[in-house]
């Protein structure tokens, strides 16, 4: 059968997983002294096929490091058995930085990086398998902001991480497609888990807990790559997101209000169902626009197609760092509706006999202090269901070949 041009091309992203290097090695690098410039050798010798094994115990690194050969695997011995601390770091802006694509980081952990925690950029193809950052002074203003960061890359496979005390995101994809996030734990981080200026994403069995937000999709301005969307959140468990903000000042998810279970601001095609919510006093999913005034005139700042499917609800809305919080209080018996929306883009379609809670906001920009008129919104009110499209949404299969063993 002979392949047309348009399949072969189609199928080249993901052609180096099916050509292995015929003379792949592996590199072992035992904990000990001199651990960083012999670990920074091994990622540096490595080629396409080889594995870096990690070996068990404490690795004290005192810089970046850095892999940008294609088609390697970085493995330790287990999250909790191969940690890599940076505790000591004097150099570089995280603990590790990947610039190629076809890349596996599984069975390791990263600990008190100076900036983020593993950053990964144009890196398509890429996995993070059982992977712990964590800042083990717990939430601090002064600790990195992201604990695993990919960005600008297309097939991005999060599964089994573990991420805590990021001052922005514990689990963090930007301006990327075709992403899962999966069987993640993200606690005691401003966000647990966001996905921005990106489509086509997954977000599905993550536990969420004691963050200041659970799980965030946002869309912001003057970035190269916007129009995020085509984003489903389903099969989570996002509890107890009652942590108080300690983001650096002027950063985006320093508004994010303590208490948000899940947020999406200025997405367009977003599906959030099947979850479990409980335990999130601000509420339990929030619909709004970005809140501030922009100048980028490519960027549409309002929520479009937000679909609020059947999500099991428990107690929420109990203690909302809103506006005239207790005269909301008052008057909806003492806890706000599950889901509230500014009233800037589309109405959300909401399940029915359910009921939200229009802000009412009269103008972009002004964020959800400038809530003058609340009033309740019944399902009846919302918009119609908007279908994501499923088929396009997550990781390609082929990069779950890479951790099934």
């Amino acid at each position: 059968m002979r392949m047309t041009h348009k399949a072969l091309m189609a199928l080249l992203p993901l052609a180096p997983l099916a050509c292995p290097a015929v003379h792949a090695k592996t590199l072992d690098v035992a904990a000990g002294a001199d651990a960083q410039t012999r670990l920074q050798e091994a990622l540096i010798s490595a080629a396409p096929g080889d594995v870096v094994q990690i070996g068990p115990g404490r690795f004290a690194l005192t810089d970046t490091l850095s892999l940008d050969a294609p088609g390697v695997t970085v493995r330790g011995a287990g999250m909790e058995a191969t940690v890599l601390d940076f505790t000591g770091q004097q150099g570089g802006g995280q603990g590790m930085l990947v610039t190629a694509a076809d890349v596996t980081l599984r069975d390791f952990a990263i600990e008190n990086p100076k900036g983020d925690g593993i950053k990964s950029k144009a890196a398509n193809n890429i996995v993070y398998y059982r992977i712990r950052v964590t800042w083990t002074g717990g939430p601090k203003a002064t600790n990195g902001g992201y604990g695993i960061y990919p960005v600008e890359s297309t097939n991005v496979l999060v599964d089994g991480s573990q991420v805590s005390g990021a001052s922005d995101s514990g689990i963090y994809v930007g301006q990327s497609e075709h992403i899962t996030i999966r069987n993640c734990l993200a606690e005691a981080n401003v966000a647990g888990i966001e996905i921005e200026n990106s489509r086509n994403a997954l977000v599905e069995h993550n536990l969420v807990t004691r963050n200041t937000g659970g799980i965030l999709v946002f869309d912001l301005p003057n970035l190269p790559k916007m129009g995020g969307g085509n984003v489903l959140v389903s099969g989570n468990l996002v509890v107890s997101n009652d942590l108080a903000n300690f983001a650096p000042p002027g950063n985006i998810v320093a508004s994010v209000r303590r208490g948000t279970g899940i947020m999406v601001m200025a997405n367009d095609g977003v599906e959030v169902s099947d979850n479990v919510l409980d335990r999130n006093p601000t509420a339990s999913v929030l619909v709004i626009a970005y809140p501030r005034p922009f100048t980028d005139t490519r960027y549409n700042p309002l929520e479009r197609r937000v679909t609020i499917g059947a999500n099991r609800i428990g107690r929420g809305g109990y203690d909302p760092q809103l506006p005239g919080k207790d005269m909301l209080l008052k008057a909806f018996g003492g806890a706000l509706p599950p889901v509230i929306w500014d009233g800037l883009g589309d109405t959300p379609a909401l399940p029915a006999g359910s009921t939200a809670l229009s802000l009412g906001l009269a103008k972009q920009g002004a964020g959800v202090d400038a809530a003058v008129n609340p009033q309740p919104l019944a399902a009846a009110q919302g918009g119609k269901p908007a279908p994501i499209d499923r088929a396009t949404i997550g990781a390609p299969a082929a990069l779950d070949a890479r951790i099934a063993s």
